[in-house]
């Protein structure tokens, strides 16, 4: 409904501004509040920091991206299950092929939820042959991406050419929320959860926001977005009111959506 009167949409302007305001208010705090060492406990992001070595933590990291969907009282004890497989060295446990003791490529039997051990087979394949390549999967982002979107398109391009898009999605239609939260992981620094390792070749300012289910519902709530389904042009679109209220650090507001999303 149109406002009656100048003085009434004033009083509306003034009510948006409040709000808009408020809301801001509410993210910054919960920013501070959950980006904390605490916040690895029960996170994916934790086995990143359990391994040593640059390149090392970069594998540890995106194979534990892949598997971090679902129930993370299932997901993470398989992501545990693998670091112990590697030895916590999944860096040389791919690119020597170690992986190849036990995972085989014509096993269907079930590793987690739709990802048999041949799907798994193939994947460490995938990241070998890229080992093999570029040394490391930081090279790989570096040499074929200048920014967030570009590195999450060069990751879901090489998913298809490899055909690994049972576990990565081969193109940025979807929200990509994987690969998205992967790459928080790498680029985001002054972090005591991200731990910043490509930092001098992304810019964190053009990061995309990991979106799924959950942050959806908790930024509609917020009217930060009116969307009802996760893709990445709805990713992008959070992503630019996110970076209005933190401009240099856009997806500091992922950890704001996560302690919102929890104090509902």
């Amino acid at each position: 409904m149109l406002c009656s009167s100048i003085f009434t949409c004033r009083a509306c302007f003034s009510y948006i501004i409040y709000m808009d305001s408020k809301i801001k208010s509410i993210l910054e705090e919960y920013a501070q509040r959950y980006e904390t060492s605490d916040f690895l406990h029960d996170d994916p992001s934790r086995f990143m920091h359990q391994v040593e070595g640059r390149q090392n933590k970069e594998v540890a990291a995106f194979v534990a991206s892949c598997l971090s969907y679902g129930s993370r009282k299932q997901f993470m004890p398989k992501i545990q299950a693998l670091l112990d497989y590697a030895d916590n060295d999944m860096y040389n446990w791919i690119k020597q092929d170690y992986y190849k003791d036990s995972f085989k490529e014509d096993d269907k039997s079930c590793f987690y939820r739709l990802y048999n051990f041949s799907i798994m087979y193939k994947l460490f394949e995938s990241l070998h042959n890229l080992l093999i390549e570029y040394e490391s999967i930081g090279n790989f982002v570096k040499r074929n991406s200048s920014d967030g979107l570009s590195a999450i398109k060069a990751i879901t391009s090489y998913s298809a050419k490899t055909g690994i898009e049972t576990i990565i999605p081969k193109n940025t239609t979807s929200a990509c929320k994987r690969v998205c939260m992967f790459l928080r992981w790498m680029v985001r620094d002054n972090s005591p959860v991200d731990i910043g390792l490509w930092s001098d070749f992304i810019d964190k300012r053009t990061l995309i926001v990991p979106l799924d289910t959950h942050v959806l519902q908790e930024a509609n709530k917020l009217h930060l977005i009116n969307n009802k389904t996760a893709s990445m042009s709805v990713a992008i679109k959070l992503t630019g009111k996110l970076r209005d209220i933190f401009p240099d650090d856009p997806l500091k507001g992922d950890f704001a959506l996560f302690g919102y999303g929890v104090n509902q």
